[in-house]
Formats: C-alpha cells, sequence, structure tokens
C-alpha cells in the first residue's frame, strides 16, 4: 500500500484523465449489467407467447440493448485510451525525475553502479508504473465493482443459488494471498538480474575492440549466456507459479459453476424458479466468475509491476551527496582564486588518497600538478570542481567555500579536460560548442585554433559537420583530446583544468598544445596535471605529491637543483629520451 501511495502522490498530476477513465469504467461496468438483464427479459416475454403488446416490448428491449452494446464501444475506448493516456504520461515524466536525479548524483554515486543497471532502471523499470496505472487501477476498480454488482443481481434473483456461486471464493483469495507472497521475490529478482544482463552488454559493447584484440569473444559470450540463463531462470520460477496458480483459480470457478448448474438444474424441477431466472443466472454467472479471474491475472501483473517500482523509487530516494548547501550563492565575477585549505579525501573509508593538502593559487597563475600514478592527482581536479566533497578540510574559489557556491554556477567558473577524453555522438561543432550552444560559428573556429585542431577539421570531408561516432570513434586520440581542450576553452571560464591533456598526443602535437596552454596564461586560473614533465616546466609554481601529499613545492629552475622526487622524475625522463633518441638513429 505504501508503494501504491506513493504512486498515486507522483500521478496526481494526471488525476483528471484517470478520473475520467475510472468514469468510463463505472458506466462501462453499468452497462455490463444490464445487458443480461435485458436479454433475461427478452426470453422471459418470448416465454409468455408473443401477442402486440409482447412485439411492442422486444422492440423496447433491442433498441435498448444496441444503446447499451454501442454506448459499450463509447465507454470502452475512453476507460482505455485515458488510462493510457495518463500511463504513459506519468511513465515519461518518472523517466524524467529518474535521469534528474542520477544527473544530481555524484560521481562517488556512478562509481558504485553499474551503467546498464541504471539504463534498465530508467527505460525498463520506469514502464512498470504504466501497468501499475493503466490496468491496476481502471481494471481492479472495474472487476471490484462488476463482482459487487453481480453479486446483488444474483441475491435477488436467488438467494441459495448465490450464496453457491460464492463457495469458491474463499479458495481463491486464500490461493491469491500465497500466490502473490511467492511471485513478488521471483519478479524482484528478474528485474535485477534483467539490470545485470544490461550491465553486462553495456560493457561488452564498450569494450568490444579489447574483447576482439585479446580474442576472449568465446568468454565474453559465456558471460552473457550467464546473465541471460539467471535472468530465464527467475523468469521462468516465476512463470511456473503462474502456470500453477491460474489453472487452480480456473479450476475452482469451473466447480462454482458446476455446482450452480446443478442446484439451479434442481429448483427449476421442484418449480422453485422461473426459467428466465434460470438463463438471468447463467448469463450473470460469466460475468460473475469473469472479473474474479481477472483480479487473479492483475495479482500477477501487480507484483511485476511493483518490483520495478521499488527499483525506480530506490533511485529517486537515493540521497544527493552533493547539492547546493542551503543559502548557496551563484558566483558572480570570479576571478579564479583558488585555495586547498588542509584538504584530505577517501574514496573508500580508511584509506586516504589525499592528507592534509593546502596550496594557494592566484588570479591568472599556472600551476602544475605532478607525481606518480595513483598519488591523488586526478583527485584534486575533480574535488576543484566539486564533483566530490573533501572528507576534511575547506576549498575555496575567490574566498568562498565551495559548498557555498550554487552547483551550476561553480561549473559555469572551471572548465575541465578530463584524463578520459568524452566526445558525444554529434559533429565536431556541436561537440566544440557542447558547453556553450549560443556560442557563434567564429568563437567555435577560435577555440580550435587555440586547441590547434582547426586544421585536422578542415582536412576532413565535412569540416566542422563532420560526425565523430559515439565516443568520438571516428577520430584518433590527440584528435579527440584536442577537441575536448577547444570545448574547454570555448567556455571561456576562470579556472581551466587540464588532467593529462597531452598525454594521448604524439610530441609535436604536445608542443602545439603546450603553445596553447601558454598563450592561455595570465588569462586565467590553469591547473595543468601530467606526467611528461615537458608539460609543466613553464608553469609558476609545481606541486610534486608524493603519497597524497605535497611532498615539494616550487618552480622548475628550483626543484630541479634540490635533491627530490622532482629531480629523481627529471633524470628518469631525461633518460627515457636519450634512449628514445638511440633508438631513432640506430633505427
Amino acid at each position: 500500500m505504501k508503494i501504491l501511495l506513493r504512486v498515486a502522490v507522483e500521478a496526481k498530476k494526471y488525476a483528471g484523465l484517470l478520473l475520467l477513465a475510472i468514469v468510463s469504467t463505472l458506466l462501462l461496468t453499468l452497462a455490463n449489467l444490464a445487458a443480461p438483464r435485458l436479454m433475461s427479459q427478452m426470453v422471459g416475454a418470448v416465454a409468455l407467447g408473443l401477442d402486440e403488446a409482447g412485439l411492442q416490448l422486444i422492440f423496447k428491449l433491442t433498441l435498448s440493448l444496441t444503446i447499451v452494446y454501442f454506448s459499450r464501444i463509447l465507454l470502452r475506448y475512453l476507460s482505455n485510451y485515458m488510462s493510457h493516456r495518463a500511463a504513459w504520461k506519468l511513465v515519461q515524466e518518472i523517466r524524467l525525475k529518474v535521469y534528474n536525479k542520477l544527473q544530481a548524483q555524484s560521481m562517488n554515486y556512478y562509481r558504485n553502479s553499474k551503467t546498464g543497471d541504471l539504463v534498465s532502471r530508467t527505460i525498463s523499470d520506469t514502464g512498470m508504473f504504466e501497468q501499475l496505472y493503466a490496468h491496476l487501477i481502471p481494471e481492479s476498480i472495474t472487476n471490484t465493482i462488476t463482482v459487487m454488482g453481480v453479486t446483488i443481481v444474483l441475491m435477488s434473483i436467488n438467494m441459495k443459488l448465490a450464496l453457491l456461486t460464492c463457495i469458491p471464493i474463499p479458495f481463491i483469495l486464500i490461493s491469491g494471498w500465497f500466490f502473490a507472497k511467492k511471485i513478488r521475490p521471483c519478479f524482484s529478482e528478474t528485474q535485477e538480474a534483467l539490470g545485470v544482463l544490461s550491465s553486462q552488454l553495456v560493457d561488452n559493447y564498450s569494450g568490444m575492440q579489447e574483447i576482439q584484440a585479446f580474442g576472449r569473444q568465446s568468454k565474453a559470450t559465456d558471460d552473457i549466456n550467464e546473465k541471460a540463463g539467471s535472468f530465464t531462470y527467475y523468469m521462468l520460477r516465476g512463470l511456473n507459479f503462474s502456470a500453477v496458480f491460474h489453472p487452480s483459480v480456473e479450476f475452482m470457478t469451473a466447480t462454482g459453476t458446476i455446482i450452480v448448474v446443478g442446484f439451479g438444474g434442481y429448483l427449476a424441477y421442484l418449480n422453485q424458479i422461473q426459467v428466465q431466472d434460470v438463463v438471468a443466472f447463467m448469463l450473470y454467472l460469466s460475468l460473475f466468475y469473469a472479473p474474479i479471474t481477472g483480479l487473479t491475472n492483475l495479482l500477477e501483473q501487480v507484483q511485476q509491476s511493483l518490483a520495478g517500482v521499488e527499483r525506480v523509487l530506490a533511485v529517486l530516494d537515493a540521497p544527493e551527496i552533493i547539492r547546493n548547501r542551503p543559502g548557496a550563492k551563484p558566483l558572480v565575477d570570479a576571478k579564479g582564486a583558488l585555495r586547498f585549505d588542509n584538504v584530505s579525501f577517501s574514496y573508500i573509508e580508511g584509506v586516504p588518497v589525499l592528507e592534509e593538502v593546502s596550496f594557494q593559487a592566484a588570479p591568472g597563475e599556472m600551476i602544475a600538478v605532478v607525481g606518480a600514478t595513483g598519488v591523488g592527482k586526478s583527485t584534486l581536479a575533480q574535488l576543484t570542481a566539486r564533483f566530490y566533497d573533501p572528507t576534511e578540510g575547506t576549498i575555496y574559489l575567490d574566498d568562498h567555500d565551495l559548498c557555498d557556491i550554487d552547483i551550476h554556477s561553480l561549473h559555469q567558473n572551471v572548465a575541465m579536460v578530463m584524463q578520459d577524453t568524452f566526445l558525444f555522438n554529434g559533429t565536431i561543432g556541436e561537440n566544440v560548442a557542447f558547453a556553450c550552444p549560443d556560442a557563434s560559428f567564429d568563437d567555435v573556429v577560435r577555440a580550435a585554433k587555440i586547441a590547434r585542431i582547426h586544421d585536422d577539421i578542415l582536412a576532413m570531408p565535412n569540416g566542422y559537420d563532420t560526425i565523430v561516432g559515439e565516443r568520438g570513434a571516428r577520430l584518433s586520440g590527440g584528435q579527440k583530446q584536442r577537441i575536448a581542450i577547444a570545448r574547454a576553452v570555448l567556455c571561456d571560464a576562470p579556472v581551466l583544468i587540464l588532467d593529462e591533456a597531452t598525454a594521448s598526443v604524439d610530441v609535436k602535437t604536445e608542443a602545439d598544445i603546450q603553445r596553447a596552454i601558454m598563450e592561455l596564461a595570465g588569462t586565467r586560473t590553469i591547473i595543468v596535471i601530467a606526467h611528461r614533465l615537458s608539460t609543466v616546466r613553464r608553469a609558476d609554481r609545481i606541486l610534486v605529491f608524493q603519497d597524497g601529499r605535497i611532498a615539494q613545492e616550487g618552480n622548475h629552475n628550483e626543484l630541479s637543483e634540490i635533491p627530490g622526487l622532482y629531480r629523481e622524475l627529471c633524470l628518469v625522463q631525461e633518460q627515457e629520451l636519450a634512449v628514445d633518441e638511440m633508438y631513432v638513429s640506430a633505427s
């Protein structure tokens, strides 16, 4: 009931459409109840013998029956269409709510979730609201009122037969309760298995190049077969209960029909009931058991729907870790002054990634962050954009705590080029202008020139209208990286973060990007995270990270002259460069 009440709250916007469907359903039920009564009256008129008055009565009853059957067509249309219109409008709204909820979640939420499962909840599970809203409510009302109405009519015809008609009902209710108890977990496990299967498919499709490159097609097929087998197992388990339950209900209703027919025939033999009443009773008998069978069918649909609705509500009710603090305000005329004050962070409790990190970046200053893999460099970038909140300490932008800045405003003032470049399946121009859709074409070209990708774009058949493919599959790694840089440049944000921005480019392109970065230097605060020291030599200051802490701080000339981690990194890369030059000379 809690879930049904929650659905009712979510659907209150469409109460008018549902009310129209319910009224149509009620009128349809009355029409269904009237038809057998009119037919029994016709049989009674014929049984009494036809005269002129009898013919007039039959004509009136025929006309009434025609009106009833025609009204049933109209009422059934209104009942079905309006309920489905309301239901699918609700599904659309719920899907949007689920998407917006997921869009508002922190990156930590996605670290602990599977993409395929989230897609399954957004598409498949939200579809269950349609079953619950378009079928459960109208059909439950129809069937319940039909049973009550038919019961009253049957009792008015013959109390004994009516009571005999009700004999199977307690057994049907008991079996329905047992069925619901057994099948609900099956459908819950089925929906979970569908989410797991969807996740595996997303992983395999995204990693198809790796699957083929390493010849792991058979293993990938086995994984899909295992997940699909799990889904099939739980689905068949639920269908097994259904295969037992529904024939059992049919047997119980058939038993009730046999009892009524036998006893009704006996009463007719004793002249305790008229022929037309027996006919009416038999016509109403089908109307009596059909909705009961319909309710048992609805019971299965409801259990399946509730399993999906629960998964949707779990998303909607998930807490938002990263959200605006009460009183958060937009950042106006940001200068780009960035300050970390004793910041510590852990993805997993008890396993620190950053510990007591403190530094300042003045507006227009270029700060480089270097260190071995896994020391927290990218985490620093994630914290600056507030994809996560620090475990301890505070981060300031223009002396404002990031938590006191409206999140949307913060992201407008912090542009990022991620280590893992992501491009949307659209044109190059659309990807460059993604963060600034109102930017002019000239602005897009200017940003592309700064990122040293303009000439590459012009060399393509469709220029800026070239489709990049899913995740930029039609471009090289260096091209994707430079398009991402152009996208960040176009934002013109006061803080620019480059997380391994030159990781996927050749030496020449790296030099071009370095010149582009130097053109931007002084115009905005730049945080450069890199492994290659050639990228950070011209930075105003270099932060050397080790074990989640700042081990050294200074410019290139200062740090390269004193013993320490930075000097060791310089020596290692100089040796690597020397080996590369020897290899080139030898070849």
